[in-house]
């Protein structure tokens, strides 16, 4: 099979649903393209095609073909070491050669290089390293690199914002002249006043053939390309009025003039798109706020020196220097310094994260307390926040399963509507009680039809909601890898839950300090002496002594004669006082008695607990409790589950005491223990063939954190990834949350609840209303003005109802009033 590769082209001149699967079956004709998916909310088209059969300047020719733009960012740059002419011709022939460069100009005269490109195929940065490559120095850029399709796509705005307000100048004096012709107001304006139909003419020409010249390219160009959109209906109706209305100017038949309702129906319309797409950018926003928190420039040492770079210049190795207040400019591991890390804007968790020697920072997060040096291992496109961008970019991208209904739907949409207009005409011209000015009468009422009919707010309704859904999500820490995760975590009823470094922190900690009755040390100083003899093991419950006493402030002392007994546990001396820390079998292998302390050992162990004997001079002084404990907030995520009506369960591969013991500990009813990594695919499916009470299939998410547990990630329905921001680009599940909070789980499920819920609203009314309005407009119950405005409104609704998943709150306190 040939590679294939993937780019996403950003699309300018989309208005519907239709204009979607236009796009998408030109792009398909291209030879070597394998698939093309377009997402009208984005504007974006992302392709996957062989690149030894298609280029990139054939998919932008197809798309340019179908009526569509690709939007370009221009960017200049200033040049150093230029010799002469040759070498402007030269530096010419790199940039071309780069893809997703659409034109380059380098003046040798001004040293200066004017480069329009895709922004999102080829950036300013990678332009900048191409002419550094061919042996020439970039001094400066114009303009943000991430701004560059933002700016083309603002540029079309303006020229939208023009024509509308061109529209609306002659617009409203044409209806204005036309009310009062109608009404009588003015004596020397009536209905048979030629020079006024001359006026209105006058005023309702520019309106039909600049402000809406657009909806007649777009509808040629559709129909060129076998399909109709909602262009071919605004031209329609509008012409149909404007065309009928210049004979009865001219006198040649007796009638009324409808040219205000060819202009009134053209502006209207362009109010509403000007509208939706000031409220589309808006879906956006949470990629732009990702985007912005990028460094700017980083502190790097360089020669033995401090020198500030752009970021983009930061290479991996590279020593770099964050101070307090300052952004963390690329993706690290510290090698001097300690201070608190405030990683809330990748993780959505608002406490700021301790880092220390041997510690993972991740660009982007905020350094709040002191001074750090550390590693670049991760630059560019690498970082943490660049595979943030482009998971949630690919998930907007994508199509939710609940969207192919409606681009069946939208494809026959348009001929449909045409039919309907066609019949209403005939219905109201034959059929209907004979009046003066039937053809007038039928014309009205055929024009109504074709302008109420909306496609657009049905093809804005999936993808706008999975935008902003998607943006959410990305805020709180929660990824989705596409729309189909985010639509089918809604549908979720069963939860596995993976026990340890999910419903645990995954490594041991001291949990207690148990003295004997009359013995002579108190708990702190008992600890003091076992982590102290620890300090020599490389045992992981040893190691959680000494780190627990450690984290506690205790400095320790340096143990002598240290010997680790394999199974049992280890003797040595501390500050001349014979120390042993172990198990019951050495304790009695050592000839001690545990005076009376079997009681406390087997509750410990009742709890999951490892219960380690300390033995001081050869008497049992007490008891070091070491376990995985259960992370913070675990029982809090498990109990919202509940409340969500999400059954919950948990898998281990310990011991079944100890995995009940922690389900306890957390309010889990269900326990799968004793559980081979290949054992865990079974229980998915086993799950998943259990019928709820309603007879329903589970449908079952499965949490773990995405290393051990990945086939069982990938067999359940939704897999959800446990891990941090520094993980994400290993992460194999559809759902990731960045990070370790199981409380992320109800948050995901319930961000999907609400993004199907806003699906629904926004498909329901998009249906709702066509199905009633434009059998409304066919029976006579709307004017072509009404119905102009009603469709205009209609998309503009179902955006800005999506929108309304930015303000959505999924914290903890919600849960009990969500």
């Amino acid at each position: 099979m040939a590679e294939s590769k993937q780019l996403t082209l950003p699309i300018t001149g989309m208005y519907c649903a239709n204009c979607v699967s236009t796009i998408e079956r030109n792009l398909q004709k291209v030879e070597g393209v394998q698939e093309a998916l377009v997402n009208l909310s984005s504007e974006r088209a992302v392709v996957r095609f062989d690149p030894a059969r298609a280029r990139l300047e054939d998919l932008i020719a197809r798309v340019v073909r179908a009526g569509y733009n690709v939007a370009v960012g221009e960017a200049e740059f200033v040049l150093k070491r230029l010799s002469d002419d040759n070498d402007a011709r030269r530096l010419e022939g790199v940039l071309l050669r780069l893809e997703g460069v659409r034109e380059a100009h380098v003046n040798y005269a001004s040293e200066r290089a004017r480069v329009r490109y895709v922004p999102t195929v080829v950036a300013q940065s990678e332009i900048r390293a191409a002419i550094g490559r061919a042996g020439f120095e970039a001094l400066e850029l114009g303009g943000e690199a991430e701004d560059a399709e933002a700016l083309a796509r603002e540029k079309e705005t303006r020229r939208q914002a023009h024509l509308l307000r061109v529209g609306v100048i002659l617009t409203v004096p044409l209806f204005a002249l036309s009310m009062a012709m109608d009404l009588g107001l003015v004596p020397l304006l009536s209905a048979h006043t030629g020079w006024a139909r001359y006026l209105m003419w006058a005023l309702a020409t520019p309106v039909q053939f600049y402000v809406g010249w657009q909806y007649y390219e777009g509808a040629f160009k559709a129909i060129r390309n076998g399909s109709a959109n909602m262009d071919v209906l605004i031209a329609l109706g509008s012409s149909t009025a404007y065309f009928y209305s210049i004979p009865a100017a001219l006198g040649l038949i007796h009638g009324h003039v409808y040219f205000e309702t060819a202009a009134v129906i053209i502006t209207l319309i362009r109010l509403g798109k000007y509208l939706e797409s000031r409220a589309k950018g808006r879906t956006s926003e949470a990629i732009k706020k990702l985007m912005g928190l990028r460094a700017k420039t980083a502190k790097i040492m360089r020669l033995g020196e401090e020198v500030e770079v752009p970021v983009e210049e930061v290479a991996v190795g590279d020593i770099v220097l964050a101070r307090p207040g300052e952004k963390i400019p690329v993706d690290g591991i510290v090698v001097e310094g300690r201070s608190s890390v405030d990683e809330s804007m990748l993780t959505g968790e608002a406490l700021p994260v301790e880092k220390a020697p041997g510690s993972a920072v991740v660009g982007a997060t905020l350094n709040k307390m002191g001074m750090l040096r550390f590693e670049a291992t991760k630059v560019g496109k690498e970082t943490a926040l660049a595979q943030i961008v482009r998971l949630v970019e690919d998930a907007q991208a994508s199509k939710a399963p609940i969207q192919k209904l409606v681009d069946q739907v939208s494809a026959i949409f348009v001929p449909i509507v045409i039919l309907i207009a066609a019949a209403t005409f005939a219905g109201w011209y034959f059929l209907a009680p004979p009046i003066e000015g039937q053809g007038t009468r039928a014309m009205i009422h055929m024009v109504a039809v074709l302008v109420i009919a909306c496609p657009c707010a049905m093809g804005l309704a999936t993808p706008t909601a999975v935008m902003v859904g998607t943006g959410r999500g990305a805020e709180l820490g929660v990824l989705f890898r596409n729309s189909e995760a985010l639509e089918r975590l809604g549908r979720v009823n069963t939860v596995l839950l993976d026990k340890t470094g999910t419903v645990t922190r995954g490594q041991p900690a001291v949990t207690d300090v148990i003295v004997r009755a009359g013995s002579a040390l108190d708990p702190d100083r008992l600890l003091w002496l076992a982590a102290s003899l620890e300090q020599g093991s490389e045992h992981p419950l040893g190691e959680a002594v000494w780190a627990g006493a450690t984290a506690r402030g205790f400095e320790l002392a340096s143990p002598s004669g240290f010997r680790a007994e394999a199974g049992l546990g280890v003797t040595g001396d501390v500050e001349g006082h014979k120390i042993a820390v172990g198990n019951v079998r050495m304790m009695k292998a050592m000839g001690l008695s545990l005076d009376g302390m079997e009681s406390a050992v087997s509750k410990l162990q009742s709890e999951a607990k490892t219960a380690m004997l300390v033995a001081v001079r050869d008497r049992v002084e007490g008891i070091v409790a070491v376990a995985d404990t259960v992370k913070d907030g675990s029982a809090e995520a498990i109990a919202q589950l509940n409340w969500l009506g999400v059954q919950v369960a948990m898998i281990s591969g310990d011991n079944s005491q100890t995995a009940h013991a922690i389900a306890k500990r957390v309010d889990i009813q269900t326990v799968f223990a004793e559980v081979l990594p290949e054992g865990k695919i079974r229980e998915v499916e086993r799950l998943q063939t259990a019928a709820t009470p309603g007879a329903r299939r589970q449908v079952v998410a499965m949490v773990g954190d995405g290393v051990n547990d990945a086939p069982a990630l990938a067999k359940a329905d939704v897999g959800i990834a446990i891990g941090t921001g520094t993980d994400v680009a290993m992460a194999a599940a559809p759902v990731t949350l960045m990070s370790g909070d199981l409380r992320g789980v109800p948050r995901a499920i319930l961000l999907s609840r609400r993004t199907l819920q806003t699906i629904r609203q926004n498909l329901f009314w998009a249906f709702f209303y066509n199905v009633i309005l434009i059998p409304a407009a066919a029976l006579g119950f709307l004017s072509p003005v009404l119905a102009a405005a009603a469709m205009a409104l209609s998309s503009v609704f179902v955006v800005t109802n999506s929108l309304r998943l930015r303000k959505v709150r999924l914290g903890v306190a919600e849960t009990g009033t969500a």
